[in-house]
């Protein structure tokens, strides 16, 4: 049962990043703005590809969790 407490508040530290990421992403207004993120604009459609933005959510994604690793 200690394994699923310490898998479940893992968790909840996630969530609640992610909520933090929501409540203030609007405030970050380099977010999805930077050099690497890709935009095509046509007459009728729009893609956009968060390339750079991507890569470094994931770049601190994994530093938080090898730190939540070491700290076992």
């Amino acid at each position: 049962m200690g394994h699923l407490g310490k898998i479940l508040i893992v968790a909840g530290i996630v969530l609640f990043l992610v909520g933090v990421l929501f409540y203030w992403g609007e405030k970050l207004p380099w977010l999805g703005k930077l050099p690497g993120d890709v935009i095509i604009k046509k007459k009728n459609f729009t893609i956009y590809f968060p390339v750079a933005s991507c890569l470094l959510i994931s770049l601190l994604l994994t530093l938080v969790f090898f730190v939540l690793n070491k700290i076992k």
